[in-house]
């Protein structure tokens, strides 16, 4: 982590400084917000600011809107944000917030300006969805200069939208001093270490459904890991590339001769390659379904694997004894099926377990972070990333765009 970061400010008392967060929270169709987390995991840094005198631009995305609809508005975040900021007491009983946040009308324009000329210190204003605008994703020139416009100095806190070189997360920081988040900060110094320089043993479990997805971080991790685990949909890829009958288990034909590559690598490499022996078959996609656990290599046509079986969990768990990091991204099962989310709880607990034994765990964010806080495991963690797509590419070697921009210490 050799960029400046709000530590280095010095004096920001009175000064407009833009905070780029990632605010992208669920919702229902109602607009109530599901899961507040990236909200609070945003409070560290917006409370120095404010804390300080700052006077905050606050900005975000939500979501994937066609347009502005307001189904994609962030007041329901403003709201909460509100709520969630620290409060004093005035009377017995009774709080009142110590910092105000002000839902503004858009994201750029005259009437944006004019909130920013009457914010005072510490204050915030929440920028309406900032993908209203086509020219976020585009990165186009003159809408981030408008954006930079609005004030002195560029926050990133969005570790979660850092692998994408948008207006927000890239462009505006060629035009002000731009420096990381406490978030920013904690998330690179975290998953930094644990890729370059780990405690070791270095276990890396990697699950999901799509192998494609996965495949530029086995390749960069056959070089860093000391044990590699598979499991998730991926996994039946591997057992046909084995000669397996995986049934109607899901397979990217195109990668056979991938995974045949991946099990030379890590024989050649050293690295303990640890591939899934039993799952539990369904004879139909639905929580519902038939199930039966069966050997992997041997699964009956018309059945489909959903779950890592009973002998897969046990060798997971003792692959984890002893752990320096272990490192997660991606789910075990299906695990919007209750029925077929025993895997991903088993090797969660274990992984809690190791955490307790001094390990240093990740959960690389996405379905996985989500998995670990429905099953309300999160606290037995070291470390819940708050990016996906972001975590993934850092697991991939690679450098992160929104990172790269900002001012070197």
């Amino acid at each position: 982590m050799n960029k400046k970061t709000i530590k280095d400010l010095g004096d920001i008392k009175g000064k407009r400084i833009f905070v780029r967060a990632d605010l992208n929270v669920p919702q229902n169709e109602k607009g109530k917000i599901m899961d507040d987390n990236r909200i609070r995991e945003s409070l560290a840094t917006l409370t120095y600011l404010l804390k300080k005198g700052a006077r905050v631009i606050l900005c975000s995305h939500l979501g994937r809107p066609k347009g502005k609809e307001e189904i994609w508005s962030l007041k329901p975040v403003a709201k909460r944000l509100q709520a969630l900021l620290p409060h004093a007491p005035i009377t017995p009983g009774v709080m009142v917030p110590l910092y105000k946040v002000i839902m503004a009308k858009d994201c750029i324009g005259p009437e944006v300006e004019a909130q920013v000329a009457k914010l005072k210190n510490g204050q915030i204003l929440l920028l309406e969805n900032i993908r209203f605008y086509k020219e976020e994703t585009d990165n186009d020139p003159e809408f981030t200069k408008k954006l930079a416009n609005l004030a002195d100095i560029y926050v990133n806190d969005a570790f979660g939208t850092a692998h994408r070189a948008h207006a927000s997360t890239e462009g505006i920081a060629h035009y002000l001093p731009a420096v990381a988040g406490l978030l920013m900060e904690k998330e690179i110094d975290i998953l930094g270490k644990a890729i370059q320089n780990p405690k070791r043993p270095l276990v890396v479990i990697i699950g999901g459904k799509k192998i494609a997805d996965k495949m530029p971080v086995i390749d960069n991790l056959l070089n860093l890991a000391n044990t590699i685990i598979i499991g998730g949909g991926m996994t039946y890829t591997f057992i046909k590339a084995q000669g397996g009958n995986v049934g109607k288990s899901i397979v990217d034909d195109s990668k056979i001769d991938y995974c045949k590559g991946v099990i030379k690598a890590a024989k050649e490499k050293g690295v303990n390659l640890l591939l899934t022996v039993d799952t539990v078959a369904a004879d139909k996609f639905a929580n519902d379904a038939n199930k039966k656990i069966v050997d992997i290599f041997n699964v009956p046509d018309g059945w489909e694997g959903l779950d890592i079986g009973p002998k897969t969990i046990e060798r997971i768990k003792a692959a984890l004894v002893g752990s320096g990091t272990i490192i997660w991204n991606g789910t075990l099962g299906v695990n919007e099926f209750e029925n077929f989310i025993v895997g991903t709880r088993e090797v969660a607990k274990a992984i809690g377990a190791a955490t307790a034994k001094g390990a240093i765990t990740i959960v690389g964010g996405g379905d996985s972070a989500a998995a670990v806080a429905h099953l309300k495991l999160t606290k037995k963690f070291t470390h819940i990333s708050t990016g996906g797509g972001a975590s993934l590419e850092m697991l991939e070697g690679k450098i992160l765009p929104g990172v790269a921009a900002l001012n070197n210490k």
